[in-house]
């Protein structure tokens, strides 16, 4: 079951600054064990933007460049590149390089280099770019994380805390599930089901649940199945509403349908808390627009009562100007 988000692209960055000291400790713990975490980390994207827009480096999907003190005192360069297609890429050893040298002249200071792969080919490992010509050498290494090497060691990622341990999950079983998408559902639920169980804060299941649904995609019956089927896991367990309002702002379709969508998930919610909605309630629910839903779930497990829900609801938004 092939789908363009089955690249894993936007969502990796966004993790990686959220979670930057779990991520290096993660996927690089030699590197983690120099550097001072007692200091903040500064994420120089402008920096990082001026180098890129001068250099024809290809596709990116999730780079970054942050600033770290050492443990020896001196502040470094590193530069993470997180490379996160499924398919070999033969100059991606040539890019890696371009980036570093290319900091290095614009910044004057040394750049660590490091790269996330998640291909799918274990006998593609690349990590050195190497030149000779007349006598002239350039050896260039950096270090890299393979997601696939975690595959053996599932029960060791289901006992770690670490946010990226979840990712890495996610991203081997959307792989393992590309042509089974009940097998996907029952690991998608499984992985959400995870978030609850582990004790994360309440941000840290919303993030990571982003992560999760954005690479985990499904067919739109089982995307309903699983919407409903959380919906009442949540309400079992008290925990915050986190799914369906902000997938409602990413899914493509028009906006009625995603309204009604978001209309029909929040009346089916509002009905588990307080038995029947009044036709008063749904009526006032279609005059809102898609963009106020995501608020209400909140309300909704907030309020006492069905008449406390009502009386908190917005006004609805006025018509887009023509």
């Amino acid at each position: 079951m092939p789908h363009a988000n089955d690249q894993y692209d936007s969502p990796w960055k966004q993790l990686i600054e959220w979670y930057f000291e779990a991520f290096m400790r993660f996927f690089f713990p030699a590197a983690y064990a120099q550097i001072d975490w007692r200091y903040s980390v500064q994420f120089l994207d402008k920096e990082l933007h001026q180098v890129v827009r001068d250099a024809d480096l290809g596709r990116r999907y999730a780079d970054l460049l942050a600033q770290v003190r050492l443990l020896d005192g001196t502040k470094q360069w590193i530069l993470i590149h997180v490379e996160v297609q499924g398919q070999v890429d033969t100059d991606f050893d040539a890019r890696m390089f371009t980036y570093n040298y290319r900091l290095l002249d614009w910044h004057g200071a040394g750049v660590a280099s490091f790269a996330v792969l998640s291909d799918e080919d274990p006998g593609w490992l690349p990590g050195s770019y190497v030149r000779d010509l007349l006598g002239t050498r350039l050896s260039f290494t950096y270090t890299t994380a393979k997601l696939l090497d975690h595959g053996a060691q599932w029960v060791a990622l289901e006992a770690d805390d670490n946010p990226f341990a979840t990712v890495v999950m996610a991203h081997l079983k959307t792989q393992e599930t590309k042509s089974s998408p009940t097998a996907r559902y029952n690991w998608k639920f499984s992985l959400i089901r995870r978030l609850f169980e582990r004790g994360y804060t309440q941000q840290d299941v919303i993030n990571l649940f982003h992560f999760i649904d954005w690479v985990m995609r499904l067919p739109r019956d089982l995307e309903h199945q699983l919407r409903e089927e959380i919906v009442q896991m949540e309400m079992q367990q008290a925990k915050p509403y986190v799914s369906m309002f902000a997938r409602i702002e990413r899914e493509e379709g028009r906006e009625e349908g995603r309204k009604d969508e978001a209309v029909r998930l929040l009346l089916r919610l509002l009905s588990h808390r307080f038995g029947q909605v009044p036709e008063t309630l749904q009526a006032r629910l279609q005059e809102l627009a898609v963009d106020q839903f995501e608020p209400l779930m909140d309300l909704t497990l907030a309020a006492k009562t069905v008449d406390e829900f009502a009386t908190q609801l917005p006004s609805p938004a006025p018509p887009a100007d023509k």
